[in-house]
């Protein structure tokens, strides 16, 4: 082709720069000129022509070379160095199809990634993305140009084996390819097991990550094969280490007589633990004496752990990397080793315990006129499960009946004073299961919450507000200690009125005048979808609306419960956070200086992210745990509520046992069906049927997948 002048006016030389800016934001990529003029968007003919010219030119100066025929790539001296905003850090939300979205740490707006722009990334990678020119109308595009950190190294599936190699093929959803395994590292692992794999390398031209087998977890489908699985999957340890069982098993957990007396006794004052029927550690207990007509003291008595689990030690470490206790549908993998979370530091009734506790003096109407934060010793006078509580408190006959009431009332007064001052009642429903001896489930039921869960929660919530406004409330800023809170941000405009606009379109409707407003239009909200159709999902989007609550030492109060001071104080048997405030209490009680702001930061950090890890895999266990409930159901006819609609097909959750699937649209056979996303109805073309959200429908199970946890259905 003949080269033509290159242009010399002032918007030909920006067509130049535009063309070299072009090249520079995918410097590893080749172009043809038609992908040039559609990356710079250059639509009339005479431009095309330019840019063609200037290609060549380009190329003759050496600024871009011809990599294949008609196709160049930037010289990369001559890379422009574009502006540091057009790059984020952020972390991989992948999904199965290979696609993925950067999601932001500050909340902003998700980063779409293309299947072939995410460079090996895999999901929950913190990466550095190079962000797109913004193209009008379209979602914010980038690449990933940097693995900085991987989420994780180990993964479970099934082994696929053939004679020289092998493949994993991961579990999970959000796993977009499989896991290269060279014989030597099937490490005797049989085709079709499911296995625990270590990713060990990704060649840079391969489609694949290389891996090893490091542990054969068994058949599928057998219960405690999923259950390890799952556990595995989201990193948590199967067991603890034995070093860490020793060194428990060595710790002297005698209480002396010098320990005693420098603590105060509550051992003759009436205490009880109420938990539920199956619980095995009671970590909090709750104290009544009356001190005279109207006015109480009520004691909430926290296991002492800290007393027993000193920093450095290696059960501390090892609770510090877990995080929390996780709870599966049927066993509880303990942040502490049994000895601790179910004997030492368990709160058993006849039992002299050592406890962190938080007292208060209050009248009839749960006015705090004093307050007392120490160490004190307890002997629990009855273990309750919170139905044998109702019992006593809907018939106030039995014996503790009057002290349960007294209590109850104290906790309701406690109650409406939170929601008088803006706290939103976020309910989701908790699905629970009945196991036969093979961890079968025979049957689903809802836990169902009543008073005496509730008397429990307000005394536990009073204790941590008050502990955290002890510490943190200061008139002097100069005097402000280190201290972990539970925070909960206010939601963004954007997200809220989204959500408005949803509901809006079922017939609700949000006040937004002040905090006080909002919160009592999402309270009425609340109380109106129940039983509804639309109720898991309203309840489910409503609090994605809102922002998560997490731990940090930079205090900005807790949206969702209206407390300008908020902690978590009550469960350090199995959350470690309750542990670093017991320890930070202890601290300043004794008047010491304020701890290391940014080692307890880092310390909120990895507990928030192993909450939100650990809630994950009960999720999972619960998901499972439902297709393999609906396995021998197929072929059965249903009643459910339309629950959600999306693109793919209409949800539908079985009324009788909670279970959700999907009725996918090309199985809708009466009609063709279109989705109107605004109205979230599903409309056939024809005849005009619709599906709307909420809609009673009877449904027949077509398939269950159990490996995917997912479940398909059919209309009746």
């Amino acid at each position: 082709m003949a080269k033509k002048k290159l242009p010399e006016n002032e918007n030909e030389q920006s067509l130049l720069h535009e063309i070299i800016k072009f090249f520079s934001i995918n410097p590893d990529k080749s172009y043809n000129y038609k992908q040039v003029a559609a990356g710079i968007k250059a639509k009339d003919n005479s431009t095309r022509n330019y840019i063609t010219n200037i290609i060549f030119q380009l190329a003759s100066d050496k600024v871009i070379k011809e990599i294949r025929r008609g196709c160049f790539q930037i010289n990369p001296k001559y890379v422009v160095k574009t502006d540091s905003s057009r790059y984020i850090t952020g972390k991989v939300d992948m999904k199965n199809t290979g696609k993925a979205y950067i999601l932001l740490e500050d909340g902003s707006e998700d980063i779409f990634i293309a299947a072939n722009n995410t460079n090996r990334a895999l999901n929950g990678d913190k990466v550095k993305v190079q962000l797109f020119p913004k193209r009008k109308g379209r979602k914010d595009e980038g690449q990933i140009i940097e693995v900085i950190s991987r989420a994780k190294e180990t993964f479970v599936g099934v082994m696929q084996v053939s004679p020289n190699y092998a493949f994993l093929i991961p579990d999970s959803n959000n796993m977009a390819v499989d896991i290269f395994i060279p014989k030597e590292k099937i490490n005797g692992a049989k085709n079709g097991e499911k296995v625990l794999v270590k990713m060990i390398d990704w060649p840079e031209r391969s489609k694949n990550p290389f891996g090893e087998v490091i542990k054969v977890l068994g058949k599928p489908g057998q219960h405690s094969v999923e259950m390890q699985s799952i556990l595995a999957e989201f990193d948590f340890p199967l067991y603890f280490p034995e070093v860490v069982e020793n060194e428990v098993k060595n710790l002297n957990l005698t209480i002396s007589n010098e320990e005693i007396k420098s603590r105060r006794d509550f051992r003759n004052v009436f205490t009880i633990t109420i938990d539920p029927e199956d619980a095995k550690d009671f970590d909090d207990a709750i104290s009544l004496r009356k001190i005279n007509d109207g006015l109480w003291e009520v004691g909430v008595h926290i296991a002492d752990v800290s007393h027993y689990v000193k920093p450095g030690t290696l059960v501390d470490t090892e609770g510090f990397d877990r995080g929390t206790s996780i709870y599966m549908v049927d066993r509880v993998i303990p942040m502490l080793p049994e000895i601790l979370s179910n004997n030492v530091c368990s709160l058993k009734p006849n039992e002299d315990k050592l406890c962190f506790s938080a007292v208060f003096e209050m009248d009839n109407k749960a006015k705090i006129s004093k307050q007392w934060f120490g160490k004190t010793i307890i002997n629990s006078d009855k273990r309750f499960n919170y139905d044998e509580a109702q019992e006593l408190i809907d018939t106030k006959q039995g014996q503790h009946s009057k002290e349960l009431e007294i209590l109850n009332t104290l906790a309701l007064k406690l109650r409406e004073e939170r929601f008088k001052n803006g706290a939103i009642a976020f309910e989701t429903e908790e699905v629970k299961f009945k196991l036969d001896e093979n961890g079968k489930p025979i049957s689903t039921y809802i836990k169902v919450y009543k008073e005496s869960n509730m008397l429990i929660e307000d005394f536990m919530l009073l204790a941590n507000k008050k502990v955290a406004e002890y510490i943190g409330k200061v008139k002097d800023k100069s005097q402000t200690k280190t201290f972990v809170y539970r925070i909960h941000d206010s939601p963004s405009q954007e997200k809220l009125t989204n959500f408005i606009e949803f509901v809006g379109k079922l017939g609700y409707q949000i006040k937004t005048s002040s905090h006080q407003a909002l919160a009592k239009s999402f309270n009425n909200l609340f109380e109106k979808i129940k039983g509804k159709g639309e109720e898991n999902l309203i309840s489910t989007i409503a609090i994605r609306t809102m922002a998560k609550a997490y731990y940090s030492t930079d205090n900005i109060g807790h949206y969702g419960l209206a407390f300008p001071y908020y902690t978590h104080f009550t469960s350090p048997i199995r959350r470690y956070p309750d542990l670093m405030v017991h320890r930070l209490l202890e601290r300043y009680l004794a008047g010491k200086p304020s701890a290391n702001k940014d080692e307890y930061e880092e310390m909120c950090k990895h507990s928030s992210d192993m909450e939100k890890k650990a809630a994950d895999a009960e999720r999972a266990s619960v998901k499972y745990k439902q297709a393999e409930y609906m396995l021998d159901k197929v072929g059965q006819v249903f009643e459910g509520l339309i629950s959600g609609i999306s693109k793919w097909g209409i949800f539908v959750e079985i009324i009788e046992n909670k279970c959700e699937g999907m009725v996918a649209l090309k199985d809708i056979d009466d009609d063709l069906y279109y989705i109107d996303e605004e109205n979230y109805v599903a409309v056939g073309y024809n005849t005009g049927k619709r599906y709307r959200l909420g809609d009673k429908v009877k449904i027949k199970v077509k398939k269950i997948d159990l490996s995917k946890k997912q479940m398909d259905f059919l209309f009746v």
